[in-house]
């Protein structure tokens, strides 16, 4: 027992000692960072957009996926370096975002996966405000859903992005892992289960083969779900990991959706496009076109000739201009490739309005 005990001490010391050297290459990490912000500074560059560069991140964590030779997962590599680079951050600019909330729903953990621990991350009630937060300058950026894989496109977000000023900066792809969060000590104690719409829908049919006498209730949010679970151990919540960490449930079942690819898409929303470049680009485009026969595919031609990949096309009834409708167009690129650029001249005069939503990094 003692050879044992003295082995454990020995590899101990040894995580001391790494640990030393891990903080003080923190701290040399963050003064390069530092230094990289006044030189910023110097060049006149100010406000958020100067100080996150999604794409720069984003080529971090692709070179550290490299890097990684494990143990530790591609995942959990990322969720550490995600806060030392939010805190570094933080020494430069500490960023405000506004969110779709409340604390707990999946938009929270979008913005917490995007942003880390070093922002300021502020919950609100819609996505219309989330957009007003970040047009009126209340906030630096603002995190809104847009589309989720089994439930189809969220209309408010593409509605707004029609007249909004506000700029797509960066995807963020979250898988959504439904759990059933309660203070019932079982399955068989609970009598309620309550959750957003779309979380209902999402685990129907777990709902039917498990809980198949209990009430079914709507809330506006997960969060509000899991809220009610808390104060009363009869019901259950529809929610997510981290409502359950919010309001201090126990996870009754995990991954309780009825489709195991479940993957909600997010936009993250900013005043100016100060993207770079990078492989893996997206850039959104929302057009709309005069009511003639083959109207859509002529629009779409110009990008087969440049060769430019359509990765989605979504369509949206025009508000107040009854039988119109608004195009949007994910394409494969940044705004300033050639084949982009060229494609989208040659769109142009196919439409009656056309507007540039954003270039970004692609979410993975």
């Amino acid at each position: 027992m003692r050879a044992v005990d003295r082995e454990v001490d020995q590899e101990r010391a040894k995580i001391d000692r790494i640990d030393e050297r891990i903080v003080r290459l923190l701290n040399q990490r963050a003064r390069a960072a530092q230094r990289i912000g006044r030189r910023k500074a110097r060049r006149g560059v100010n406000g958020a957009d100067g100080f996150w560069v999604p794409s720069r991140e984003k080529r971090i964590f692709d070179r550290l996926r490299e890097l990684n030779a494990g143990p530790l997962t591609d995942e959990a590599v990322r969720a550490v370096f995600r806060e030392i680079i939010s805190a570094s951050r933080a020494l430069e600019a500490r960023l405000s975002v506004a969110y779709l909330g409340p604390e707990g729903t999946f938009t929270h953990a979008a913005a917490r996966d995007q942003f880390g621990g070093g922002a300021t991350l502020t919950p609100v009630e819609s996505i219309p405000q989330v957009f007003a937060e970040v047009e009126h300058r209340r906030a630096d950026f603002g995190v809104v859903p847009v589309e989720n894989s089994t439930e189809g496109a969220v209309t408010s977000t593409l509605d707004l992005l029609v007249e909004s000023p506000l700029q797509i900066t960066a995807e963020v792809l979250l898988d959504v892992r439904q759990c059933l969060l309660s203070r019932a000590p079982n399955l068989g104690a609970v009598r309620r289960v309550l959750s957003h719409p779309q979380g209902i829908a999402q685990c129907r049919r777990w709902i039917a083969e498990h809980l198949a006498t209990a009430a079914v209730e709507e809330t506006p949010s997960t969060s509000r779900a899991a809220e009610i679970a808390a104060g009363d151990p009869t019901a259950a919540a529809i929610a997510s990991r981290l409502a359950a960490e919010r309001y201090e449930l126990q996870i009754l079942a995990a991954n309780i959706q009825d489709v195991t690819a479940n993957v909600t898409r997010f936009f993250v929303l900013g005043t100016t496009d100060a993207s770079t470049p990078s492989r893996d680009d997206k850039t959104s485009v929302l057009c709309t076109v005069k009511d003639e026969v083959g109207v859509l595919a002529k629009l779409l031609q110009p990008l087969a000739r440049a060769r430019v990949s359509l990765h989605k096309i979504e369509s949206r009834p025009l508000r107040g201009r009854p039988w119109e409708y608004v195009f949007f167009l994910d394409l494969r690129g940044h705004r300033s490739d050639a084949r982009v650029r060229r494609a989208l001249a040659r769109m142009a005069p196919l439409t009656t309005m056309m507007k540039i939503l954003g270039s970004y990094s692609a979410g993975r």
